[in-house]
């Protein structure tokens, strides 16, 4: 996200452009990761993780060495294959090898990869692109991505693989009322996000009137944020989950508009990026847990199309706020279109609340009417 100026001018696009190679990456995630986690079924989990890696490497070297803009979109799309399988099979082995009450901590330890990925790989990527072009900062993630795969094969365990996947005992976990309110969920949050974020560079700049060297120290504490809000939301769901949730998107509605007045100013809108970004990624964990314990027939589907959850928001995102800008509104409105997104959010987990509820009702009346018809019966036999 830090480099579609740099990508826009080397390929002759406008920004919302190339903007879209973000929504274009986040949609194959969307479409193919249930297609993966299928694929991937038949494989111990160990083992899928790193053909996963090898596709991610293959993906970043597509992408540094396309030749315009349509073929470094084909190569995003082709990367994106292992994205949603990774995280979400990846946060299943996260969960199997801790104890219980310590799983939620246990993926957000595993998330925490995605949000120091933003404290450095984001700043870092951005100054690399500037200095040296865009394409050495594809080169630098496929370097990475080896030094992954590489720690992938000498640290995860071979965790025992499950049930074999069943297609229509997955299908009929994955479409019950609270998992998909819980996927609502993700993809409302994660288009918030990426409905002011996929432009952050341009905002910075033009809004807030901040250099671009100066974007990537601003990208480097909103890392900050991310990583310690990501810990403490992993904390907090396994304290209590859905008030967790509650909470956190309450207090991201108020910090996103209240960015639409302090980005006009550097340390006003570097405080507020810090906090809106540990907001944003606490309750990615949360909504993960959310979705495996909902899902208990189906957690590895369930888990990678969640992941699918969040990247369809993170196109959606990147899509509205790309009309947003090219209908020729400033960039300093794109937070509130990120409250509003978020507010959505708020309405789709209490509405998972609710019915919640409403089922624990039912089932405390039925108990209640059993003891009748049981109470009863036993009076009528003496």
């Amino acid at each position: 996200m830090g480099l579609l100026p740099e990508i826009g001018r080397s390929l002759g696009v406008s920004i919302p452009q190339a903007g879209q190679l973000v929504s274009g990456y986040a949609l194959s995630v969307t479409i193919g990761s249930p297609v993966m986690a299928v694929l991937m079924s038949r494989f111990p989990r160990r083992q899928s993780l790193l053909t996963l890696m090898v596709i991610f490497i293959l993906g970043n070297g597509l992408c540094a060495l396309a030749g315009g803009y349509d073929t470094l979109m084909a190569a995003r799309i082709f990367t994106a294959l292992a994205h949603g399988a990774f995280f979400g099979i990846g946060a299943i082995v996260a969960a199997e090898v801790v104890p219980k009450h310590q799983r939620a901590l246990a993926i957000s330890l595993m998330f925490s990869g995605l949000t120091l990925a933003n404290v450095l790989g984001v700043p870092l990527g951005t100054l690399l692109g500037q200095a040296y072009g865009w394409r050495m900062t594809f080169w630098a993630v496929c370097v990475i991505g080896a030094v992954a795969f590489v720690a992938l094969f000498i640290w995860v365990p071979a965790v025992r693989q499950g049930r074999r996947m069943k297609l229509k005992r997955e299908l009929l976990a994955i479409v019950h009322p609270q998992v998909q309110l819980a996927m609502a969920t993700s993809t409302l949050c994660s288009a918030a996000l990426f409905s002011v974020f996929t432009y952050i560079t341009p905002l910075l700049e033009h809004v807030t009137g901040i250099s671009p060297h100066g974007v990537s120290i601003a990208l480097l504490l909103f890392g900050v944020g991310i990583t310690l809000g990501n810990l403490a939301g992993g904390k907090a769901a396994d304290w209590r989950l859905m008030m967790a949730i509650v909470v956190m998107l309450c207090a991201l509605i108020v910090v996103q508009a209240l960015f639409t007045w302090t980005s006009v100013s550097p340390i006003p809108a570097v405080i507020t990026m810090v906090i809106w970004g540990a907001l944003a990624f606490g309750v990615c964990s949360p909504l993960q847990m959310r979705v495996v314990d909902q899902a208990r027939a189906a957690p590895s589907l369930a888990s990678t199309l969640n992941q699918s959850a969040f990247n369809l928001g993170n196109a959606m995102g990147a899509l509205f706020g790309g009309i947003v800008v090219s209908a020729g509104i400033s960039y300093r409105a794109l937070p509130w279109l990120g409250s509003g997104l978020s507010l959505a959010a708020l309405c789709t987990i209490l509405i998972a609340m609710r019915l919640e509820r409403r089922m624990q009702q039912r089932r405390q009346d039925r108990r209640a009417l059993q003891r009748s018809a049981g109470a009863a019966a036993a009076i009528s036999d003496i």
